[in-house]
């Protein structure tokens, strides 16, 4: 694909918002999806949507950090360097970005049971997940799994966090749990949440 020919100009089915509606946005590139939030390049000649998407791209995997990774961390000003992209631009791409992180943190309905490692990770994704610190969270249950309440219990340094069993247990007693479920993060932008099997709180 011609980085530099404007997406109007491409063959239908290689436009990214045409290929999104045909295929469904899993088969596009990182390139293709920020291409359909900018909407236009860097002008007549120069690199097209598609074409700046992956420039931005490019830009963000230097020092050797992970594109997307970055791009979840950047800021405006770090956008409005990379040449075509004014505020209008940077402003799309960091609202999607937030966006994006807001639904796939978003918590289940607390009245459904917790009964798996995957549940308990969506729980605790907004209080876990991308901090630079060790967390360590539980989630309160009642006899039936279904969620009272949730804690993060302790905040840590980079690389450890210290759980004392009498701030763990406070919280069981204060809200009258009689299942609970522990778990921590992984710093430095993992999305990866380690989940401790139940214990039974008697």
């Amino acid at each position: 694909m011609a980085y530099n020919l404007r997406v109007i100009d491409m063959a239908e089915c290689e436009r990214p918002r045409e290929r999104l509606l045909a295929h469904g946005s899993k088969l596009l590139s990182t390139a293709e999806l920020i291409a359909i939030l900018l909407a236009t390049g860097q002008g007549a000649g120069k690199l097209s949507a598609v074409g700046l998407g992956q420039h931005i791209i490019s830009e963000l995997s230097k020092c050797e950090r992970d594109p997307l990774a970055a791009l979840r961390e950047v800021n405006p000003s770090e956008l409005m360097n990379i040449k075509g992209i004014g505020p209008a631009k940077a402003t799309t791409i960091l609202a999607a970005v937030e966006l994006g992180k807001r639904a796939f943190q978003a918590s289940p309905d607390q009245r459904i049971p917790v009964e798996s490692p995957a549940d308990a990770a969506a729980v605790l994704s907004q209080d876990l997940m991308w901090y630079p610190q060790e967390r360590f969270a539980v989630i309160l249950l009642d006899v039936k799994n279904k969620m009272l309440g949730k804690q993060v219990i302790t905040i840590g340094s980079a690389t450890e966090t210290l759980a004392p069993p009498r701030e763990i247990f406070r919280e069981v007693i204060r809200q009258g749990a009689t299942r609970l479920i522990v778990a921590h993060n992984h710093p430095s932008g993992s999305k990866k949440t380690t989940i401790f099997q139940y214990f039974q709180a008697s």
